[in-house]
């Protein structure tokens, strides 16, 4: 019989689909996939209620509902002082992952290079392929994540296409500071490239530190994509409502790939995030400093089992160094044993990397855990470990 797609067929199941099952038939507390473990605001289930009953389940606008459209320019002008019209400048996908798939196939062209950052999101580098499109990569190693002014500069070339940005970044927790990012701009701008600017953490960014939307920056304006995600910035991860942010040339492009992938996104959920995102600010500093507590909260702990904690500036993750139990092995095997013996799942932070030969040896010592959960299942886990690591 005739193949499948090479590309898609190359790729085997995510890591954390991988750790979850093994999380399951070991009844291991799960650390490892990141989703909180309560919902987000109770007004917002009401209003996707009732928008139900009353019947709002038909096809929506496929650019999305006008509430909502309207709801994301005001968000960036709010928050990033980002002058968007509705009409022309948003986009309502069915998550963030289909924005990116959506940009993906509507601005790259086969040959067309990629500058990626490592260590990546799993689905990054499949859909870039998939579009035609090269990646090249640039690597960041912990603990530090420091973006390396030099190997950044090598991988612009005469045929870049994109640059692809993760800020606040999952899985290292970095939050890209101003000189990273002006420097990043203006090597966009001198290869006339587009960035796409994946910052569904957005609201997730600790120690008082700002995130800064690669946008907002001079000469970023027309050559960015901003996708956001009410799934990250509400702890409705289920919902999969995204939005997308772009210069209308950009827009009306990624809107036609968004009509043949989904076409468009529940009408019910799409009103409840318009609710959601007029929320007052205080809703959104104190979705920060909720989950700041909770970071410290497992880095104590984690520090008490006897691991190398790295303190994350964003996001609901947190990597920690296994070298100092004494474990001898790599990232992936800590974390199996961990599992089965131990009670608890995290992901080895090695599978955000790519082999490749123009690098030194990836990462193998770093494993990441997931800590927007309940205290107590955060304090069970550490107990758990530090009882097992002391034997």
């Amino acid at each position: 019989m005739k193949s499948v797609n090479s590309v898609m067929s190359m790729y085997g199941t995510t890591i954390f689909e991988v750790m979850s099952v093994l999380a399951r038939e070991h009844g291991a507390i799960n650390l490892g996939q990141g989703f909180p473990d309560t919902d987000g605001p109770s007004d917002m289930k009401e209003i996707a209620n009732a928008h139900m009953v009353d019947n709002l389940n038909q096809y929506p606008p496929m650019m999305g509902l006008t509430d909502l459209r309207r709801a994301v320019a005001e968000h960036n002008k709010r928050f990033y002082d980002l002058d968007v019209d509705w009409e022309n400048e948003v986009l309502i996908t069915s998550g963030a992952t289909e924005a990116l798939a959506d940009c993906m196939l509507a601005i790259l062209d086969p040959g067309d290079e990629v500058v990626v950052i490592e260590p990546v999101y799993d689905s990054y580098l499949p859909m870039i392929i998939r579009a035609g499109g090269i990646p090249k990569t640039v690597r960041l190693s912990p603990p530090g994540w420091e973006l390396p002014e030099a190997e950044l500069k090598a991988a612009f070339s005469e045929r870049t296409k994109l640059v692809l940005l993760n800020s606040p970044q999952n899985p290292a927790g970095k939050v890209y500071n101003p000189t990273e990012l002006y420097g990043l701009a203006r090597l966009i701008t001198e290869h006339d490239a587009y960035a796409i600017c994946d910052e569904v953490y957005e609201h997730i960014v600790f120690d008082g530190l700002a995130h800064t939307p690669l946008m907002s920056l001079p000469g970023m304006r027309n050559r960015c994509v901003r996708i956001g995600s009410a799934g990250k910035t509400f702890s409705m991860t289920g919902w999969k409502v995204g939005y997308v942010t772009a210069p209308p040339a950009l827009l009306a492009a990624i809107a036609k790939a968004h009509q043949f992938v989904t076409f468009t996104t529940p009408p019910m959920l799409q009103a409840a995030v318009a609710r959601g995102l007029g929320n007052d600010n205080a809703y959104f500093g104190n979705l920060a400093g909720a989950l700041q507590d909770k970071r410290d909260r497992l880095a104590a702990g984690l520090e008490r089992a006897g691991l190398g904690v790295h303190m994350p500036e964003g996001t609901y993750f947190l990597n920690a160094d296994i070298r100092p139990t004494g474990f001898q092995d790599d990232d992936v095997s800590f974390c199996q044993q961990m599992t089965r013996d131990a009670g608890v799942t995290m992901l080895p932070v090695s599978a955000f990397y790519v082999e490749n030969e123009h690098f030194d040896e990836m990462p193998r010592h770093f494993v990441r855990f997931c800590f927007a959960k309940h205290d107590d299942v955060l304090d069970d886990a550490c107990d758990k470990l530090e009882a097992y690591l002391a034997t």
